[in-house]
């Protein structure tokens, strides 16, 4: 019998380690839901938890408030941190070219979604702070519903609900989003196998690096010093191989000089072969058998030297240590051309064209070893943390409110995760994480918010749904899928976006990995949606965070 109670008081009971044993049960089941539970390929994922907690609490399950309070701010910290961390190093550069116009469309969703529950609350009476939860929900936003959670807190009154209205909205928020897809399909008659050849036929933006072998035969190239290519080309370009014309192979330095007649290899964009082409016909140099005379090698060098974090190509002179040649980069499965200006940092994948002998010995010298990638660099990451708190905590004087605005801990976070991840090299900060280590935080943080969320809601959740709170649902419906119509039109029928490209920006603009699945399923043959997805996360998910305060500050 007593240990029937004891096991009882384990769960029903009271104290730090019950608070911890039911949290970790909520996470627990909800998890498994998450990958059991599935409608034609659709899941709620993760948010199981929330509805796990919610039960939990509902039946009598109760957290102690201050390993709640604790669970939830922890873990949004930690969730959001990871987010910036990740997005940081393409936040600014997702605004140029055609990310600029993607963006501004993502910024459209965002500001009609709050606008649509604002008119709402206006016509129905809702209070603001319910329509909020609402809106996070509808759109599939956590860090957003965090923000607003802390800044209606800091007004003195219960934010459980919000997370009332959360939950509610949330299913039909992923469903909304999947349908709002098909429904543009629909109204513009798209068919995927004719979509897919236009946008074969047509040049993307994304950076594709390749290999020219040219033979110089332009005039204009006589005595021209590789350092002076791209003035005379006005495209970025590295030499990375010389054949004279009497035989000798060699690899060029910026002040090496070339002469009609040369056989050149360039690595550059794809895009750039017209003008490559300029410069002389396209020649075969079989390189291999030469390799074998001059002992020169291709070798991937992994940067793993905390030393060289942030350093420029440039202030390494590596042409002049080494006599070796860095063609590209591959960072974050992106390939990068190795220009002077570009900046190093840990995980860089090098390829290096030189003599076997050298290239070994520059490899001891950047590092080169993956058992160092391994290692977490928490140093930064706590840093991160105190520098956002820090920022988050400052108020900031707004004209015509009574009270200074307040990024919090999410907002302060996330800025301070974005500016890390863009410029940390640059002072040199190391911020290179493992995608399985930043998956980690992210997952272990969501976990902990989503739980300690469902556990301040829970007691209530039922009384809110039957005395109205189903009409929510309907409310966020509308949230969703208004936004999403108005913007999906206004890309597909004035600014020409592809069908892929739009579903990248919707599942972005919405921050919803079931949406971005479904959108990378409809084509095996081009990642549009992807890069469209990537493009927009960034300041979409910052947006969310900031205007998830903004409503409460403003209109509560």
């Amino acid at each position: 019998m007593k240990i029937v109670d004891w096991f009882i008081n384990l769960f029903i009971g009271s104290g730090i380690a019950h608070s911890i044993c039911v949290l970790s049960l909520a996470i627990t089941i909800g998890i498994f839901l998450g990958h059991k539970l599935k409608f034609k390929g659709i899941t709620l994922g993760i948010t199981w938890i929330l509805f796990c907690a919610i039960a939990c609490s509902h039946f009598g399950m109760r957290l102690n408030k201050d390993v709640l309070d604790f669970a939830k701010d922890l873990g949004l910290i930690l969730f959001v941190y990871s987010i910036g961390l990740q997005v940081g190093p393409s936040f600014f550069s997702s605004f140029r070219k055609g990310g600029l116009s993607l963006n501004m469309l993502a910024l459209s969703i965002v500001l009609l979604g709050c606008i649509t529950a604002f008119v709402i609350h206006l016509i129905s009476g809702e209070p603001v702070e319910v329509m909020t939860g609402v809106l996070f929900g509808a759109v599939t936003n956590t860090p957003g519903l965090g923000a607003a959670q802390e800044a209606f807190a800091g007004t003195g009154a219960d934010a459980s609900i919000l997370a009332s209205g959360y939950a509610m909205a949330y299913p039909l928020g992923v469903v909304g989003i999947l349908v709002s897809l098909l429904l543009i399909r629909w109204i513009f008659r798209i068919k995927l196998d004719k979509e897919e050849e236009k946008v074969s036929a047509e040049k993307g933006d994304v950076q594709q690096l390749q290999r020219f072998d040219i033979e110089l035969m332009t005039p204009q190239m006589e005595g021209v010093r590789v350092r002076d290519l791209k003035s005379l080309t006005h495209v970025d370009l590295i030499a990375s191989r010389v054949l004279t014309q009497d035989g000798t192979e060699y690899m060029p330095d910026a002040d090496s000089v070339l002469h009609v007649g040369d056989k050149v290899r360039f690595v550059g964009d794809a895009k750039d072969e017209r003008t490559v082409l300029l410069l002389g016909p396209k020649t075969e140099v079989k390189w291999e058998e030469k390799e074998k005379d001059v002992h020169l090698v291709n070798r991937h060098i992994i940067v793993t030297n905390s030393k060289l974090n942030g350093k420029r190509i440039s202030d390494l002179k590596i042409r002049e240590a080494y006599q070796v040649t860095i063609t590209r980069i591959r960072r974050a499965g992106i390939e990068l051309l190795a220009t002077p200006e570009l900046r190093l940092q840990m995980g860089d994948r090098l390829t290096v064209v030189g003599d076997q002998a050298i290239v070994e010995k520059m490899a001891t010298k950047f590092g080169n070893s993956t058992k160092k990638l391994d290692a977490p660099n928490l140093a930064t990451l706590f840093l991160g943390i105190i520098l956002g708190i820090t920022l988050g905590s400052l108020p900031i004087a707004i004209p015509g409110l009574s009270q200074g605005f307040k990024l919090g801990i999410a907002g302060g976070s996330l800025i301070i995760a974005i500016l890390i991840g863009a410029f940390g090299p640059k002072f040199h900060l190391v911020t290179y994480t493992t995608s399985s280590a930043n998956l980690m935080i992210r997952e272990i943080g969501i976990s902990l918010f989503l739980a300690a969320v469902g556990f301040g809601a829970g007691e209530k959740f039922v009384d809110v749904l039957l005395n109205g709170g189903y009409v929510w649902i309907g409310y966020g419906v509308l949230i969703t899928m208004i936004p999403l119509l108005l913007v999906g039109f206004v890309g597909r029928k004035w600014m020409k976006l592809d069908y892929f490209t739009l579903m990248g920006l919707i599942a972005g603009s919405t921050t919803d990995p079931p949406a971005l699945a479904y959108a990378t399923s409809q084509s095996s043959n081009n990642d549009r949606a992807a890069v469209a997805y990537s493009t927009v996360y960034p300041l979409t998910m910052f947006l969310r965070v900031l205007t998830g305060q903004l409503m409460i500050i403003l209109f509560v």
